[in-house]
């Protein structure tokens, strides 16, 4: 009885990623997170936290918490500084540099080593500006994969809790299969009982041919074996006859033949004296061959008697039992197939009592809520995004007009500079170099505080949500926490799974699913509903045995043999043995004749071949025994060598006759004794046996249905295949787009600082300065010497240096002849020493 597999349903494709990915910055957003919050999480701390009533409980619980979250308040203390401060700074720097302060003063002072200088500081802007611009393309790509992620996450969850549809409406399809394939068994049992005569009368008859068959099998070779027997001594009689009667036939012949061989004989006289002519008689005398008659009348008594006929009457009576089987079980086989149609509304009644159907109607309304919440808030959240995208996209676009400014100054200021140029003298090109990097620390000083802003929020909601489930998630800690009954308000996995008691226990049950274990095991329905219990159909099973075992069922009496037949075969084997044929055989074995007739044919040519008077009638005679001898042989051949087989053959049979009769007798006095004793045990066991494969079959499908209810109704590798759908979503795909939006967010925040400091000081290289500090290698002595000037568009604020050391005053005459214009070349120094003043 084949019964089939319950077939699982196909689900459909499992979240789809945001189309950008950044495996390398999530890692390093992962590390930094684990770096911050390296505790465990405190699952027992939060489970009890708010359930104690004492105040000093309560603060020793919020300390513990607080300690757990130390490295994002460290954190968060950084970046509430850096909000507060930055701007602070900024405004005294701007005030400071307004004051000639800070750098504020255009004045540079030149020196041996400046060029050097000047090339680190570009590099290092450069270096920065390109960790600036990685950072900031890292957070574009975040933030566009955050959008993503965020507008995915409804047809994902869609899709996931399609699956989970098809998972739930697939339960009551496996149980109504279940429940449908009691057909199976309740259609092969009414069959059984539509055919009780070939099925339970076959099975009588059978067990009672195993007595019989070979009881009838000995008596029918025995009456065979005697019918041979007969057959065989009938033509021992008839050749015997037909012997007696050709050599009466061949005797007067052979005489005849003698008289005129002897006439002959006596004509030719002395030569033909020698011929002896006492051959020409028969060597034996089939009369003497001993009757049958005796031997054919016993075995022919068992011919004409109607046992043959009896032993057919005994497979008749057989062959009509089916039928009547048939007939008499009709009253229980009614009753039998009420009792089916009862057992087929039992097995109805399931589907409304199976508690996995109240488990599907609790999960279909949970889907149901979750999708009409979902697209009640679909709308306002993509907004929502949207507005937030615009928002981090324009602090991008800050942070990448720093970048860009300082790309400007990194290509202007090199481009406009000329070293033999004094600073006041400075091309407008190198001056907007030196201008766009000012800009840019200004664009720092003003945003700065905002990115800040913007990194603190998104870290601490980011970063505090990912290490609390994400984290929490894959080391199966959270499972603990959503273990504990009511720590989620509202939420109650007992309920939602229809068992009574709080019993679920979240972390098993994913563990389970993950296994593809089924529904019913998984949330131990066994300890709510018995399913022994429950597919219990032992009282129609009951009533059908009692119907069974009230069936009479009689059969006509089986006799193989009467007693006078016994004793007729008895006789007959004792009266079938042959009589003596010893020197029958003896005589069959010899020649026909006593002498050879070929042999007197030779003799009477030869006598015939010397010339006689009587030359033609001895070839006359021998052509006759020729004749003779061949017509002799073709008549006596046959019956002999017939005559002989079957004398051979009534021996070797009827040696075995009368021990064959004997053990063909016992084996039928035995089968008739245990047939007389047995037949009806044979007839109420094989009823038992044909009412246990009847209810076997019901045996068979309540054990099919355990097994397919426990190990294949409902398997659950769909649901924890949902909640890792769910952790994709929110960590793989949100959470991580957003945590590396602010990482990236931050590197750019944070290299903002090296930023500032670096292009205040590469500014001075390619603004132009009011003051000039001019350094040359020409001196006095083998001494390098240098000389302040205002610039030369100014020359009514010229301010004379201070001489430092001995010898300054002589460099600067030097110099100013040096210069251009009306400091050039052939000016002389006036004759008296000029008088110090001193530096503005």
């Amino acid at each position: 009885m084949e019964l089939g597999n319950v077939s699982q349903p196909t689900y459909g494709p499992g979240p789809e990623a945001p189309g950008s990915s950044t495996p390398g910055l999530v890692g390093m957003v992962h590390g930094f997170l684990r770096l911050v919050q390296p505790n465990a999480l405190p699952v027992e701390l939060i489970a009890d936290f708010g359930q104690s009533q004492s105040e000093e409980a309560i603060g020793e619980q919020v300390q513990q918490l607080l300690l757990y979250e130390l490295g994002f308040l460290v954190c968060t203390a950084i970046g509430l500084l850096f909000i507060i401060l930055m701007p602070l700074v900024g405004c005294c720097f701007c005030c400071c540099r307004c004051c000639g302060n800070c750098g504020g003063h255009m004045y540079q002072k030149q020196g041996r080593r400046m060029g050097c200088r000047r090339r680190v500081l570009w590099a290092s802007v450069l270096l920065v500006s390109a960790l600036l611009l990685a950072g900031d393309v890292c957070a574009f790509v975040s933030n566009t994969r955050f959008s993503q992620a965020v507008c995915g996450t409804f047809p994902n969850v869609n899709n996931t809790l399609d699956n989970v549809r098809t998972y739930v409406a697939s339960i009551p399809q496996q149980i109504n299969f279940i429940i449908d394939s009691s057909d199976v068994p309740l259609g092969h049992a009414n069959r059984s009982l539509q055919d009780v005569g070939p099925n339970l009368g076959g099975m009588i008859v059978l067990g009672i041919r195993r007595s019989t068959d070979g009881a009838l099998g000995s008596l029918q070779s025995l009456l065979q074996g005697m019918e041979t027997l007969a057959a065989a001594f009938g033509s021992i009689a008839s050749t015997r006859l037909h012997l007696e009667e050709l050599q009466r036939n061949y005797s007067r012949r052979l005489a005849s033949l003698r008289d005129g061989l002897n006439q002959t004989l006596q004509r030719c006289g002395h030569p033909c004296g020698s011929v002896s002519l006492d051959g020409l008689a028969f060597s034996a005398n089939f009369s003497t061959i001993p009757g049958v008659e005796r031997q054919l009348e016993a075995l022919g008594d068992v011919s004409g008697s109607n046992i043959a006929s009896d032993l057919k009457k005994v497979n008749s009576t057989l062959d009509t039992t089916p039928a009547k089987v048939q007939e008499q079980s009709q009253d229980v086989v009614t009753k039998t197939q009420d009792q089916l149609g009862l057992i087929r509304q039992e097995i109805r009644s399931w589907q409304e009592q199976l508690p996995l159907l109240e488990v599907e109607e609790n999960i279909g309304a949970f889907v149901s809520n979750a999708t009409s919440v979902l697209e009640e808030y679909k709308e306002p959240i993509i907004t929502l995004d949207r507005l937030r995208w615009s928002i981090c996209v324009l602090l991008c676009c800050m942070v990448l007009l720093v970048v860009l400014c300082n790309i400007f100054g990194l290509l202007l200021g090199p481009l406009g500079l000329k070293e033999s140029v004094l600073p006041t003298q400075r091309s407008s090109l190198s001056n907007a170099g030196g201008n766009f990097f000012m800009a840019g620390v200004g664009f720092s000083f003003i945003f700065s505080w905002l990115l800040m802003l913007l990194v603190l929020i998104t870290f601490v909601l980011g970063g505090n949500i990912y290490m609390l489930i994400c984290e929490s998630w894959r080391s199966q800690q959270l499972f603990q926490l959503l273990d504990t009954p009511g720590l989620i308000p509202g939420f109650n996995l007992s309920e939602l799974l229809g068992q009574e008691g709080g019993t679920a226990n979240f972390s098993e049950i994913y563990r389970q699913c993950q296994r593809d274990a089924a529904l019913w095991q998984t949330l131990h329905l066994d300890q709510t509903v018995s399913l022994d219990e429950l597919l219990n159909i032992s009282q129609y099973t009951g009533e059908i045995s009692t119907a069974f075992e009230k069936m009479n069922i009689t059969l006509s009496p089986i006799s193989l043999l009467s007693q006078s037949q016994r004793d007729l075969l008895l006789n007959a084997s004792r009266a079938g043995q042959p009589p003596d044929f010893t020197l029958s055989l003896e005589q069959l074995d010899q020649n026909v004749t006593q002498g050879s007739l070929l042999d007197l044919a030779t003799e009477l040519e030869q006598l015939a071949d010397k010339g006689t008077d009587v030359k033609k009638d001895l070839k006359a005679d021998a052509r006759k025994l020729r004749e003779l001898n061949k017509e002799m042989q073709m008549s006596f051949s046959g019956p002999l060598q017939s005559l002989k087989e079957n004398i051979h053959s009534v021996q070797s049979r009827a040696a075995q006759l009368e021990a064959q009769t004997k053990a063909a007798l016992d084996k039928a006095r035995e089968t008739q004794e245990f047939l007389d004793r047995e037949m009806a045990n044979i007839i109420k066991n094989d009823t038992r046996a044909f009412l246990e494969e009847l209810l076997d079959f019901f045996e068979t499908y309540i054990s099919w249905a355990k097994n397919r209810l426990t190990g294949d109704v409902a398997r659950c590798k769909p649901i924890a295949q949902t909640l890792d759908n769910v952790e994709a979503i929110t960590c793989n795909y949100i959470l991580d787009s957003l945590n590396a939006f602010w990482f990236s967010l931050g590197w750019c925040t944070f290299f903002l600082l090296p930023s500032i400091i670096l292009a205040v000081r590469l500014a001075k290289f390619y603004r132009r300065m009011d003051t000039a500090d001019v350094y040359s290698d020409l001196g006095f002595a083998g001494h390098p010497h240098s000389t302040s000037t205002k610039s030369p568009d100014h020359p009514q604020s010229i301010s004379p240096l201070l001489p430092r050391h001995r010898g300054d005053g002589q460099r600067l005459l030097h110099l100013l002849r040096l210069l251009p214009g009306r400091w050039g070349a052939g000016w002389d120094p006036p004759a008296e020493t000029p008088t110090p003043i001193p530096i503005m």
